[in-house]
Parts: structure tokens; C-alpha cells; sequence
């Protein structure tokens, strides 16, 4: 596939991330003004009922500090996956928040683990790692922005703050880098010349052959064979017929090459 249809811009790429940070705000709402329980719906580890987590923590937060965090970064790094990610975005997104909440829920320790950081680690992992494997100069820089913008999240990965959930943080940054191995092939490859193919010969080549040995410039190229003969225009192939035109010699009957007409006047030519 080419980089054109790679790197393409559609309505989704603003339409779909929106949508989504709309989604969080309006269950946050839900939560403040007439649901209060939604707060303990989110991934209690080791227990049946806290599988539930695993598909909504991702829409609740703790307080309006909490969500404002999350949105800025969920909404940057949704619009970077769906433009530079189109046709494995969905998968990356929707896969990333069950197999990072599973690990959350597998790891966590017991207590109610909910917000959407575990997903914006998912995205910061994937897109980070996907650029360097994929090793094409906008997804390379995009990586490397990726780190100037969020490299400082690393260390919440770890257990240095109290009430924070660094186990849904690590299955997050777990995640994204199995999903940039996994996706490894569904990439922009960078653009390859043909005179940087394997099994690129200079002789072959049309351009080259304009070129003397010594670098000067060749206009017109004399064909090789007959088919390159037949393939020529209406008056280059009337000339190579009229140069190649034969008459019988009356003193040693061979042949000899002579014009049928003057190229000029286009005259027979006097006897």
C-alpha cells in the first residue's frame, strides 16, 4: 500500500476521537449528577464482578482533576492512531483496552482501578515502539514526538504514588508493545528506488543509456533490435526504411544503400 493511502486525512480522524472523549464526559455527568455507583464500577482485580471494569473503566473517573487529565492526551493520541494507523486503529483501540484491563486485572492489587490512562499508555507504547520497527522517517519522528510530549509517564509505571494505579499503567505500556510486534507488517514501508532493488542493473537502465561512457548526453538512441524498430513513431521508422532502402549494383550486383528521396525537398533525386 502506498504512503498516500497511509497517511490520509478523513473525518474519522477528528470525528472518532471526539466522540469518544464526548462518551467519557457524559458517563462522568451520569456519575456526578444521578449514578454515584458508577465510580465502583471499574476493574477490581481477582474477582468475578470486577471483570466488568475491564470494558468500563476506561469511561470513569474519580473527579473532574482525573478526567481533565486524561482527556488531552486521549484525544492527541486517538487523532495521531487514525491518521497514521487508519486500518488497524479500531483493532488497537478496542483490543487494547481488554487486553490492558485484563492485565490490570490479573496484576492490580485489590482495589477499584478505573480512568482512561490505562488506554492513553496503550496508545503512547504502540505508537512509540510501531515507529521505531517500522523505521519510516514521519512515524520515526512521530516517536520521537511521542517522547518529548509523554516521555515523562514512564516512571508512573512504577508504585511512587500513592493511589494512583501504576498496575493499569504497565498493562498498558505491556500492550502497546505487543500490538507494535503483532501489527508489525500493517505499516507504510519507506519508498524504494528502482536503482535500490537487489536486482538493479545499470545496463538495464533507460536513463542511463542517454549516457556515454565519458557523461555526455545522448538525445536520440539508435534501437537495439527490430521490435524497438517496429515500436517507433510514423517518421522515425519512414527514416530508419529509407536508410536502410536497397537497389541492385549493376557492376558487382550487391547492395547498396542509397536514398529514395531527398530528405529536404522531398524530391527525387536527379539521375
Amino acid at each position: 500500500m502506498s504512503n498516500q493511502q497511509h497517511f490520509r486525512y478523513s473525518t474519522g480522524v477528528v470525528v472518532y476521537p471526539v466522540f469518544f472523549l464526548m462518551l467519557i464526559w457524559v458517563v462522568f455527568w451520569l456519575q456526578v449528577r444521578f449514578f454515584p455507583v458508577i465510580k465502583t464500577w471499574g476493574i477490581v482485580p481477582e474477582t468475578l464482578i470486577g471483570l466488568r471494569g475491564v470494558v468500563l473503566s476506561p469511561l470513569i473517573h474519580s473527579d473532574i482533576e482525573h478526567i481533565y487529565h486524561n482527556s488531552i492526551p486521549l484525544v492527541v493520541l486517538t487523532m495521531a492512531l487514525f491518521y497514521f494507523y487508519r486500518q488497524i486503529a479500531w483493532k488497537v483501540l478496542l483490543y487494547g483496552i481488554l487486553l490492558s484491563g485484563l492485565i490490570t486485572w490479573a496484576i492490580g492489587r485489590p482495589a477499584n482501578h478505573i480512568g482512561a490512562s490505562g488506554i492513553i499508555y496503550v496508545l503512547v507504547s504502540f505508537i512509540f515502539f510501531k515507529g521505531i520497527l517500522a523505521r519510516h522517517y514521519r512515524l520515526v519522528a512521530l516517536s520521537l514526538m511521542i517522547i518529548f510530549l509523554y516521555g515523562s509517564m514512564i516512571w508512573y509505571v512504577f508504585p511512587i504514588k500513592e493511589g494512583m494505579s501504576w498496575e493499569g499503567h504497565l498493562g498498558g505500556l505491556i500492550t502497546g508493545f505487543v500490538f507494535a510486534l503483532v501489527f508489525r507488517k500493517a505499516i507504510a514501508k519507506p519508498e524504494r528506488y528502482v536503482w535500490q532493488e537487489p536486482q538493479y542493473n545499470e545496463d538495464d537502465d533507460p536513463f542511463l543509456k542517454h549516457f556515454d561512457e565519458n557523461g555526455n548526453f545522448i538525445e536520440n538512441l539508435a534501437p537495439e533490435n527490430e521490435d524497438e524498430i517496429a515500436r517507433l513513431p510514423d517518421g522515425q521508422q519512414l527514416e530508419k526504411e529509407i536508410e536502410t532502402s536497397t537497389v541492385p549494383n549493376k557492376e558487382d550486383e550487391e547492395k547498396q544503400i542509397i536514398p529514395k528521396y531527398n530528405y529536404i525537398y522531398k524530391e527525387n533525386p536527379k539521375n
